[in-house]
């Protein structure tokens, strides 16, 4: 099992100093002592050193051309981090190649089928809308908002998050936050949730879990493509006293049946206690479950967040950098817990996960104990989601995993 992560040799809790550090690159001991405001610089200069990094390797050295449009790995992701970048410093230089890169993702995207943020035409149109609005251009924020409006639900589509009709219901609720109420109309998104909660319960079938989805075949738990990411997308959404009670039931179901670890189950049945990813395992459902505290306000539901929290620190520091499945992504289980809680060991914990990004992560996949990621600048898999998580470690109140957390 410890094949997958780094053992935690970390204290549970560092009381920070005023002591300056040596001359030279601080250790990871120092870098935990030091005053949250000046760690907060050291993240942000790292991540406005990558950001340049990866726009030189996923945009300038392609050409200025688009291969992958995503924002999984593709450049939607590195405008996305640009965004981001441009939300913290507000350099309208990333801005603008922000633009420019949607520009491209647009047409590139034009014939794709899937309709979700993360993977699909939604998440270039949605990103669009939002970056026009900053820009002040509202034609362009009218074309894309007008285009989302236009993607059609294909016949057959899944229900889960990177490819199914909750990723879509994400994006919506991406453009609502950053365009304003009603940028969707509600009766297309209130269709779309019927949808999602008929399929639920014809899959559970009576079974003792209110709602149960399939993808390829499996009934998978976790925020990629299984219950902990359909229903945190739900939770989102406005619903009937029954349906917030199907949500809630399967919520518990998950939390009654997780391994003794107080890991998660990556599917239904599935007996290995291997993978505390993001996609699949605990963190995933950490978050899902912190939303389900705010929403529900119930006290288990909280304590099963801690818990799926605890897993994470101790097992989480994943030899893989990434948000999808690695450290950069487990850190906003910390964070998520602190903003829920108020509680600064949780602060603590997810500036020491990005301390050990800092200080360590390059050299361990220079020796290649850590990986990089299959497409190593990409925003889930590579050094972007560990960019993107230094920035919104400048303000962990405000910090988001990107298009999961709204």
């Amino acid at each position: 099992m410890t094949d997958r992560y780094f053992p935690n040799e970390m204290p549970d809790f560092v009381t920070e100093t005023e002591e300056s550090v040596k001359r030279g690159k601080a250790s990871l001991t120092e870098l935990l002592q030091l005053p949250y405001p000046k760690v907060a610089q050291k993240f942000l200069q790292s991540a406005l050193d990558l950001k340049d990094k990866i726009v030189k390797e996923t945009w300038v050295r392609a050409g200025r051309r688009v291969r992958d449009f995503t924002l999984y790995t593709g450049s939607l992701g590195t405008a996305f981090l640009l965004f981001k970048a441009y939300e913290v410093t507000k350099n309208k230089n990333d801005l603008n190649l922000c633009i420019e890169i949607v520009r491209a993702c647009d047409t590139a995207s034009r014939e794709s089928e899937h309709v979700t943020l993360i993977c699909g035409r939604a998440g270039v149109c949605a990103l669009g809308a939002v970056a026009a609005k900053n820009a002040g251009d509202h034609a362009l924020l009218n074309h894309y908002v007008s285009q989302f409006k236009a993607i059609k639900m294909p016949e057959r589509v899944p229900n889960e998050l990177l490819y199914g009709r909750a990723g879509y219901l994400w994006a919506c609720l991406f453009l609502e936050k950053h365009i304003g109420e009603g940028t969707i109309p509600s009766t297309d998104t209130g269709t779309v949730v019927k949808e999602i909660i008929k399929d639920g319960i014809r899959l559970a079938n009576k079974g003792s879990c209110p709602l149960m989805y399939e993808w390829h075949g499996k009934k998978y738990w976790g925020a990629a493509h299984g219950l902990a990411g359909i229903m945190h997308v739900l939770m989102h959404m406005e619903l009937k006293p029954e349906e917030q009670a199907l949500v809630k039931g399967t919520l518990r179901y998950m939390i009654q049946n997780r391994f003794a670890s107080g890991n998660y189950p990556s599917s239904e049945g599935r007996e290995a206690d291997r993978l505390v990813h993001w996609c699949h395992g605990a963190p995933g459902v950490a978050l899902t479950l912190a939303k389900a505290a705010q929403v529900f306000n119930d006290e288990e539901i909280l304590k099963a967040a801690v818990d799926a929290g605890e897993v994470v620190w101790k097992r989480g520091l994943l030899k893989r950098v990434g948000i999808c499945h690695g450290v950069s992504g487990n850190t906003y289980v910390f964070l998520s817990l602190y903003q829920l809680t108020g509680n600064i060991q949780f602060l603590y914990r997810a500036k020491a996960f990005a301390c050990f990004l800092l200080d360590r992560a390059d050299n361990l996949i220079s020796e290649r104990k850590m990986h990089g990621g299959d497409r190593p600048y990409s925003l889930f898999e590579g050094s972007g989601g560990m960019a993107y998580l230094f920035l919104d470690m400048i303000n962990p109140s405000e910090a988001r995993f990107p298009a999961y957390e709204l």
